[in-house]
């Protein structure tokens, strides 16, 4: 099968990794600086766990060129850069497109791709599982138990045929697949953490080792707000039953330790901090079309949400700052 990578960044960079792995036909494109690093050093994966180093040379392009084909294209991208390639994806020589990355517009996208496109093509949304950091010679990643991707479509009318193409790709390979029939609501739950993830990365000048048990717990308290939003709404809570991971119980108590651990080691970094340094526009586009949502239901309170936003910089500052 013939696979293109759209995109060189660190999702890209470690999803392009699995797939050399699986002995696929892959193709990665990259520009510029980026380009030039790969053709001379290889695609060099560092795991951040086992510390393992691994070079895959992918065949490499600059641009997408309509006459050629292939079976599938993922497309690893920050929010407010997706939008600039949609006419590029609408004329690719592609049956199947998948959008991976938060996303707040899927529906918006998808119409636009398929309105612009000449031949008939499914488009699927995914989000993978990864952090990490580019460095000059390397891309150090965090991936657990050889990475994993949500993907699916917006209608629950995700094929057969369409399914088991993806599935054929990762075979063998212990990328793991979990599909979702409604990634609106997937994406818009998941928005739900990283967005408090953000403001609190932001409030302690991106070294979340300074927080404490009482930022903490705010996080998690402004995340049930917004998942209690979202079910005021009419959206199901994806992955189901995931808001009982921010109430009461035991559940509540593995969150707890998952979000010490992350602020404070160094996956706090690999996982939230470094994204959040270079997505700065990413996150208040994301912000801003999640307001959109709270600004439907205006008497909903959500005053630990609103707190731990308020203890951030404003993005103005942000911008002068991380940009």
């Amino acid at each position: 099968m013939n696979i293109l990578i759209y995109g060189a960044g660190v999702i890209g960079s470690f999803l392009c990794h699995a797939l050399c792995a699986n002995h696929n036909n892959v193709t990665l494109l990259a520009r510029g600086k980026r380009k030039a690093q790969l053709e001379k050093d290889g695609l060099v994966i560092q795991d951040y766990f086992s510390k393992k180093i691994t070079c895959d040379t992918p065949k490499l392009i600059d641009n997408l060129d309509s006459s050629t084909y292939y079976d599938v294209i993922f497309v690893p991208m920050q929010y407010g850069q997706m939008w600039k390639v949609l006419d590029t994806l609408a004329m690719a020589n592609s049956p199947i497109i998948v959008l991976i990355g938060n996303n707040m517009s899927a529906y918006s996208m998808e119409k636009y791709i398929l309105e612009k496109t000449k031949t008939p093509k499914q488009i699927l949304f995914g989000f993978q599982g990864t952090g990490g950091n580019r460095e000059v010679d390397r891309t150090v990643c965090v991936s657990f138990k050889g990475g994993s991707m949500t993907i699916g479509d917006l209608h629950n009318r995700l094929d057969n045929s369409t399914k088991s193409t993806i599935e054929k790709i990762f075979k063998n390979s212990k990328y793991r697949l979990d599909f979702m029939s409604n990634m609106d609501a997937w994406y818009k739950c998941h928005l739900a953490f990283i967005l408090p993830v953000a403001y609190l990365s932001y409030a302690m000048n991106c070294n979340l080792r300074k927080t404490t048990s009482s930022q903490r717990k705010l996080l998690l308290d402004a995340t049930l707000e917004a998942y209690n939003l979202l079910k005021s709404l009419g959206y199901e809570i994806l992955p189901v039953g995931d808001e009982s991971y921010y109430t009461n119980g035991f559940k509540k108590k593995l969150t707890q330790i998952m979000i010490f651990a992350m602020t404070k080691t160094k996956l706090g970094d690999l996982c939230a901090t470094n994204h959040c340094r270079h997505a700065v526009n990413e996150m208040q586009l994301l912000e801003k079309d999640f307001y959109k949502l709270i600004d439907e239901n205006p008497k909903f309170s959500m005053p630990n949400w609103d707190k731990l936003k308020n203890s951030m910089p404003s993005w103005e500052s942000l911008h002068n700052t991380y940009c």
